[in-house]
């Protein structure tokens, strides 16, 4: 237990405590860096072909990312995330069981959660319409629109099947199919896009394709025999408990849809601007990377939710507060690096979308807000990783609608429209959002008892798992915060 106990320890067993966790913490989070950055890197693939097809297309597949797809993403991710919670605290209390049963009811969830928003996409012109987007950039976005659902469908499969490999750490044949993945999508794009000159239509389908072939691929590998203990085949299982389960999702779902729906507000916001299109653009291009470098650090989030959800699950709370700990830490660092290559390479990084002057202008004036943005997001969701695999997805959905929603939106309206500072002016008003918002997640993380958020592990896996055997929380007990 000397991982447990660093504070009465010397300085270099003190030391060796943070190897090995950082060690367990990497196991995880390096394959999750690799899949997320491949995974996320299709879209970005996307947006890079499209900015060279032209502004148009550029806007409009920059509307489709984050007003559309924004909007249904956070709903489809957060009705898979109870797997997440569920998944972690499973395997950290032995029930590896249940992790196929828990599989196929986020399945059952995200499948039918999927068809109830296709109409989002079928109807995505008249809804940007109905948000006085530009009409022009709303048309084509719509036509776009239609061409990706199913990369849709193959969101609602990959998610579970994502929580499902990450929560038993075996994760390094998902990362070659997504390193794969990927290469397939440049040279589709290439061949599609560049070559065969298809447009949106190319890059809809370069896009379709590639997210199939990695789901088909995962899904084999899943049902292959590769997994005895977890993966017993299909059962009527599924459909029981459904409820609860479904409550779990929802509440990870409001979490997940309010943090990403705060960038689509910032997006129809810019909208509003005079010169929408180069307004769009320049942003665009700004939040794309942001998107990109959270990818990166997102692989430490999924370290932070499965460690804090396996520590919880084995009724060791003292060990998740430490996880926690070195997770951020170690993510603030790497915030740190890509914070200065943004202030570096200012003048720059726009070129990789677009060759316009005026775009490649508009997106450099926005270096500091980006850079500052991607040292707060090193950090904040890391934190709620944390809220995931400890079930406080409500609590931080409050905090939330309070710090992006009340303070957040309006301030950035203030400043750009009364105040008529435009695309910065909206962006610093979401800056002051996430900087309350952290700062208030890091203020809970210090407070929880954590014990008691082990006993209520242990009451999850009882209410939605079956009958499981009382981990030994007390061996902690007296020094957990």
């Amino acid at each position: 237990m000397a991982s447990l106990e660093v504070e009465e320890k010397p300085s270099e067993v003190k030391q060796n405590a943070i190897w090995g966790e950082s060690k367990k913490m990497w196991a995880i989070a390096g394959p999750a860096i690799l899949v997320s950055v491949s995974q996320f890197s299709i879209g970005f693939v996307t947006v890079a072909f499209a900015g060279h097809l032209g502004e148009l297309e550029l806007a409009a597949v920059t509307i489709t990312t984050n007003v559309i797809e924004g909007f249904v993403f956070g709903i489809m991710l957060g009705m898979g995330s109870a797997l997440e919670t569920l998944c972690g605290q499973a395997v950290g209390a032995g029930q590896h069981n249940m992790l196929g049963i828990y599989l196929q009811r986020s399945w059952i969830i995200t499948g039918i959660t999927a068809l109830c928003l296709t109409p989002c996409y079928l109807l995505a012109t008249p809804i940007l319409n109905l948000l006085r987007q530009d009409k022009a950039i709303s048309e084509l976005a719509g036509k776009y629109c239609k061409m990706v659902i199913p990369q849709f469908f193959a969101y609602a499969m990959n998610f579970p099947i994502q929580k499902f490999l990450q929560s038993q750490t075996k994760v390094w044949v998902m990362t070659i199919i997504s390193i794969i993945g990927l290469g397939c999508h440049v040279l589709l794009n290439w061949a599609l896009v560049t070559k065969l000159e298809f447009g949106l239509l190319g890059a809809a389908m370069a896009g379709n394709i590639s997210w199939w072939l990695q789901v088909i691929a995962m899904v084999i590998y899943v049902v292959a025999g590769f997994f005895p203990d977890s993966w017993t085949g299909l059962s009527l299982l599924a459909f029981k408990s459904l409820w609860g389960f479904v409550k779990l999702s929802l509440a990870s779902a409001v979490m997940l849809c309010l943090e990403l729906w705060y960038f689509t507000a910032i997006i129809l916001m810019v909208g509003y601007l005079k010169d929408p299109t180069l307004a769009v653009d320049s942003i665009s291009i700004c939040l794309n990377l942001q998107l990109w470098t959270s990818m990166v650090t997102l692989g430490f989030n999924i370290a932070a939710s499965v460690r804090v959800s396996n520590e919880l699950g084995a009724g060791r709370p003292k060990a998740a507060k430490f996880s926690i700990v070195v997770v951020v830490l170690t993510s603030l660092a790497v915030g740190v690096i890509f914070m200065a290559i943004i202030l570096a390479t200012k003048h720059d990084f726009p070129k990789l979308f677009t060759d316009k002057q005026l775009v490649i202008k508009a997106a450099s004036k926005l270096g500091y807000f980006l850079a500052a943005t991607i040292f707060l997001n090193s950090i904040l969701p890391v934190l709620h990783r944390v809220a995931v695999g400890a079930g406080w997805q409500a609590y931080v959905g409050l905090i939330n609608i309070t710090c992006y929603y009340l303070l957040g939106i309006p301030v950035g309206a203030l400043l750009g429209f009364k105040f008529k500072l435009r695309v910065q002016g909206i962006w610093f008003g979401m800056l002051i959002g996430t900087v309350l918002q952290t700062t208030i997640l890091l203020f809970v993380m210090l407070r929880a008892t954590w014990r008691k958020e082990a006993v209520q592990a242990e009451e999850r896996l009882r209410t939605w798992g079956g009958p499981t055997e009382t981990p030994n929380i007390s061996l902690e007990s007296n020094s957990a915060g």
